[in-house]
């Protein structure tokens, strides 16, 4: 059965009552034209461009000069020709090396870009002022896919974060890098600000709401003090506590701090007990979560799992809901195995993390990593499995497998999270644009044509009379 609940209930989306019938706005005659030649402006613009210079061709006197044309391009000597192509293939390569660095940089074409918002208009795109006929069906579906969009792109406190300045300075002292970047740094203090004051400030009839903040605070900030300096269990005590005090706390994600303290004492049946609790259908996930309960049922058959053995005799029941696991985590956030399997160095965590993002991979792979390699045979079982995720997830990823959909909001979120020297992971990986291949093949073929006039002029100049002639009798005939 799937998990519908990636960051919030899948039945959400689907228990709207049903919709009343199609209501469109009716449109004047004017308002249908211009919406009809909206869709076919392209296609007008071409015709309309070839029937103008037919009609032209006349007076023009499109022959003569192509004739002359020919003639003046069949006196220029090979050097020109050399020259010419070996100029157009560095501007291209040029264009090519900026294309490619944009693409990295924003994850799009700049070329592909500018066409769109500054060319589309004037070729007949879709003009923003119609109001297209939209019903309230469609109206609502809108709402919830951006309703739904915006909670799996939320960004949330790192619940394992406790760096404190002495160790982000001495980071940037020794590798001369900033940890973390003003955006990041920017929420903590809208945090602070949220944390330590209440709506009746300005009146001060009670201090309850600010109270009952700074007191979770602090006692949350012990707890976390107390694991970082080896009282593990005083942690876990506290954390308890506060649990048992404050159960409607549950978007301050304190079980994933009593999680890695559990995970730190060896305590596994109590680790289970928490998933059986947080790990449910109707509350939302997180990769400690998901990749917990991975670790968990990996830890029963690891440490005499083969995957040459696995191959031969197929996998054992306890070894199948192991890979399960693995891909159901894997589904979550496709970040972590890289980072875990150390194939991607990892940098001192963000305060704030994007659920299913590559903050979030970071941040669990810090703190979790020592738990798995503490298991005998669980990276390995993770090294030989995760990869199978990607086959069974439906791609393009228009639907999840377990999960809703990955959401396409998460790499501009990490971009601004996450410092500038990190490689943001992006998930999934994005086709090169055309414009990066046409770049590269116009300088590749441009480069070629003019090493081959360099090398053979006497050959080239007979194709350039050849393709010349191709073209003067083409537009004659026309």
């Amino acid at each position: 059965m799937a998990d519908g609940h990636g960051l919030c209930e899948a039945g959400d989306a689907t228990s709207t009552p049903a919709s009343p019938p199609d209501v469109s706005p009716r449109l004047g005659w004017k308002e249908r034209l211009r919406a009809g030649l909206a869709g076919t402006g392209a296609s007008l613009w071409l015709v309309a461009g070839l029937g103008l210079l037919y009609a032209l061709r006349v007076p023009l006197r499109l022959c003569e000069n192509l004739a002359a044309v020919t003639v003046f391009l069949n006196s220029l000597t090979p050097k020109f020709y050399v020259a010419l192509t070996g100029i157009s293939s560095l501007i291209s390569g040029l264009i090519f090396i900026f294309e490619w660095w944009y693409f990295h940089q924003h994850g799009t074409s700049f070329i592909e870009q500018v066409s769109v918002s500054h060319l589309r208009p004037l070729m007949g795109g879709a003009d923003s002022n119609i109001s297209e006929p939209v019903s309230l069906s469609s109206s609502r579906q809108s709402v919830t896919s951006r309703h739904h969009c915006f909670s799996e792109c939320k960004v949330w406190r790192n619940p394992l974060n406790l760096f404190r300045g002495a160790e982000y300075r001495r980071y940037t002292w020794v590798t001369g890098k900033e940890p973390l970047t003003y955006y990041d740094m920017n929420l903590s203090a809208q945090d602070h600000q949220t944390l330590f004051t209440c709506d009746t400030d300005s009146l001060r009839p009670s201090d309850t709401g600010r109270d009952t903040n700074v007191l979770v605070y602090i006692k949350r900030r012990l707890a976390m003090c107390a694991r970082k300096l080896g009282r593990i269990r005083e942690a876990v005590k506290i954390m308890r506590d506060l649990m048992k005090e404050f159960p409607l706390l549950t978007m301050l994600n304190i079980h994933e701090n009593l999680l890695e303290s559990l995970l730190e004492l060896q305590a596994y049946a109590d680790v289970q007990a928490v998933l059986a609790k947080y790990d449910d259908i109707s509350l939302p996930k997180s990769a400690a979560i998901c990749y917990t309960a991975a670790l968990l049922k990996t830890r029963t058959v690891s440490e005499k799992f083969s995957a040459e053995t696995a191959s031969r005799r197929g996998l054992s029941s306890a070894e199948i809901n192991a890979v399960e696991a693995i891909h159901r985590a894997v589904e979550f956030n496709p970040h972590v195995p890289k980072y875990l399997l150390e194939m991607k160095s990892l940098i001192l965590p963000p305060e704030h993390i994007l659920k299913r993002g590559d903050s979030e991979a970071i941040a669990y792979a810090f703190f979790h990593l020592q738990h798995w390699k503490r298991i005998e045979g669980a990276l390995n079982l993770l090294q030989c499995t995760w990869e199978g995720t990607f086959r069974m997830i439906p791609y393009p990823l228009e639907k999840g497998h377990l999960f809703y959909p990955y959401p396409s909001c998460t790499e501009t979120a990490d971009r601004e999270l996450l410092p500038n020297f990190h490689h943001v992971s992006v998930y999934p990986k994005k086709e090169l644009p055309f414009f990066i291949h046409f770049t590269a093949g116009l300088c590749s073929s441009t480069a070629v044509i003019a090493l081959l006039t360099h090398q053979f002029p006497e050959i080239m100049g007979i194709f350039a009379k050849v393709v010349s002639m191709i073209s003067r009798t083409c537009v004659e005939y026309l």
